[in-house]
């Protein structure tokens, strides 16, 4: 299986691929000669460590995805603290500018 990043189907959410060559030498720490034969008992606890990831992945990064909305949508969204930059149509250009003529003297 390549490395790499796939789409999980529900809601299209970044998961990592796993690959056996790198879990062989790097988590279960086994010799390069040993994961180069991909023996059927290592083949059979990759693939249990791969289930026990995948099922905690999925939930994992929809929490963090509404988390992250929630801060963008709900928390960063505020006009007071961040007001529309953009002019309102319709508005009046004279009131957008300091004025340039002196009042009348009485």
């Amino acid at each position: 299986m390549p490395s790499g990043v796939a789409l999980a189907q529900p809601g299209n959410y970044q998961v990592t691929e796993m690959n056996f060559d790198l879990w062989c030498q790097e988590q279960a720490g086994l010799p390069v000669d040993r994961c180069d034969k991909r023996a059927p008992q290592d083949i059979a606890a990759f693939e249990a460590y791969r289930a026990k990831v995948e099922a905690y992945e999925i939930p994992y990064l929809q929490k963090k995805n509404g988390a992250a909305r929630l801060d963008r949508e709900i928390l960063r969204n505020d006009p007071v603290d961040n007001p529309s930059t953009k002019e309102i149509p319709g508005a009046r250009p004279d009131l957008n500018r300091p004025s340039t003529s002196t009042p009348p003297r009485p």
